[in-house]
């Protein structure tokens, strides 16, 4: 029986690692001739990612994983340089592998590389041992398209998209059925110091063997017919891939899961708006208690993840208050101590499958989004940063089953000193609808809500696709 060794490569955080494991799980599952080697790179202001890696590895058959050396460079170029500093320790981990398939006859041979999109840098030394690399994209087949776009236009019509930064202009882009704002393009278009990094990114994208694209057929149908034309590399949907299990939460104290649920129990049906912005989102102390006026205003039940913004000029990640009323309003606790719930850390996935949550204010990270569909939760959009605003224009006018609190919204972790207020009214107004959510919506979020779980099981759309993906990465090995 033929076998075969791949190697992934995550980016360095917790985010995009559990997304990548949750594949590497899906291929090992569907076939038993895979193994797979991450290679993994660390930030030294992150232990929470090695506390996952930790939980993994004696609980994964087939996957293993190996921590490579910290070499962190300077913070204001820290993600595609820290790469760039690890290649030499990939190769001699691959060397390894190499090497022991070769005398070993139970070790697998080399097949390829799966990479984040942020570690096209590594596709050099796929090519070096040569073997095809594949891109593990964590976020939407339209992200992917609308790359492609953005590149095309510059090397072939000589267009700089940083000219569409405060520009009024909408963008006919294949991967979309609607027309684009210019407002909600990813920030790293419309920044002229991040947009040569994003172009040179879709460029070796085109250089691999497939890409792998964390979505579903019957959610991102007219992106995914985009790339029919042979003008890009394959493109395989194999989602939604969700951590449903939430392995790696070991280290979470189970008090703060148990209090949580504890309270959504105790609330009615449907009555909650959960409030929450991702790993990294975090506010000001103005905008918190703009929030917290809407909220109170808006009359619903909330429970709020409410994050500690990290010190200005340092990397961290942001982190829970030891005492929230220091930046809420005075008497706010107390004035909603019936209908309101505030914690830091949030166990989304327990969050978001409980019947008592209605709603869902969120930032539009992709994992975000594809775990409220899945759960069928209505989003109200506020993205921050990446390619939140494209995923919030999705979620509004592809899609058409979410409210807008504020769709062009942006504000850049490590990088914005400066804060756009969005008002309590403008917020209280987004509640009310987001949990007013009129029936046409409601339906057509089931409806997806369904295809979403129906996808990957055998016969579904994505079961497909993960069937061709294993074929071209096993089958045509020499």
């Amino acid at each position: 029986m033929k076998k075969a060794e791949l190697v992934f490569i995550p980016a360095p955080g917790r985010s995009h690692l559990m997304s990548t494991v949750e594949v590497a799980k899906l291929l090992v599952d569907r076939d038993e001739r895979l193994s797979i080697t991450f290679l993994i790179m660390s930030l030294s202001y992150d232990s929470k990612t090695a506390c996952y890696i930790d939980s993994l590895s004696a609980a994964c058959d087939r996957i293993r994983f190996i921590k490579l050396p910290e070499d962190e460079p300077e913070p204001n170029k820290f993600l595609f340089a820290l790469i760039g500093t690890q290649k030499r320790h990939v190769k001699e981990e691959v060397s390894k592998l190499v090497i022991r398939s070769h005398l070993s006859p139970d070790s697998p041979p080399l097949a390829g590389f799966v990479l984040d999109l942020f570690c096209t840098s590594m596709i050099d030394v796929a090519n070096e041992f040569g073997v095809p690399s594949y891109i593990f994209l964590t976020t939407g087949a339209a992200y992917l398209g609308l790359q492609f776009y953005i590149q095309a236009l510059h090397d072939e019509q000589r267009v700089d998209a940083t000219q569409f930064k405060d520009s009024s202009a909408e963008l006919v882009v294949p991967c979309l059925a609607y027309p684009l704002p210019a407002k909600v393009l990813p920030s790293a278009v419309l920044n002229k110091e991040w947009l040569p990094a994003y172009l040179d990114q879709a460029r070796r994208f085109r250089e691999t063997k497939g890409i792998i694209v964390n979505t579903f057929e019957e959610l991102e149908s007219h992106a995914i017919s985009s790339f029919s034309n042979g003008n890009t590399p394959p493109v395989y949907p194999v989602g939604p891939i969700l951590n449903l299990n939430r392995d790696g939460d070991h280290d979470v104290e189970s008090d703060k899961r148990k209090d949580i649920k504890q309270w959504l129990d105790d609330q009615p049906l449907s009555s909650v708006v959960y409030l929450c912005f991702g790993s990294m989102g975090s506010f000001g102390a103005d905008q918190v208690k703009e929030i917290a006026w809407g909220l109170e205003q808006s009359g619903h039940r909330f429970l709020w993840s409410l994050r500690k913004p990290q010190p200005k000029g340092k990397m961290e990640i942001p982190s829970d208050y030891t005492n929230p009323q220091d930046v809420l309003p005075e008497g706010f606790l107390d004035r909603t101590a019936k209908i309101g719930k505030i914690i830091g850390w949030a166990p989304q996935i327990d969050i978001l499958s409980h019947p008592s949550v209605g709603g869902f204010v969120s930032h539009c990270g992709w994992n975000s989004i594809l775990e409220s569909i899945w759960f069928g939760v209505p989003i109200a959009t506020w993205p921050l940063q990446a390619e939140q605003q494209l995923n919030a224009f999705q979620i509004i006018v592809e899609l058409g089953f979410g409210v807008e609190i504020k769709m062009d919204y942006r504000r850049e972790f490590f990088y914005d000193d400066d804060e756009n207020i969005i008002s309590a009214g403008e917020i209280e107004r987004g509640i009310r609808c987001l949990m007013e959510l009129g029936k046409e919506k409601v339906e057509r979020l089931k409806e997806t809500s369904e295809k979403s779980r129906k996808a990957s099981m055998e016969g579904g759309s994505s079961y497909t696709w993960l069937g061709q993906l294993i074929h071209e990465m096993v089958d045509n090995i020499p």
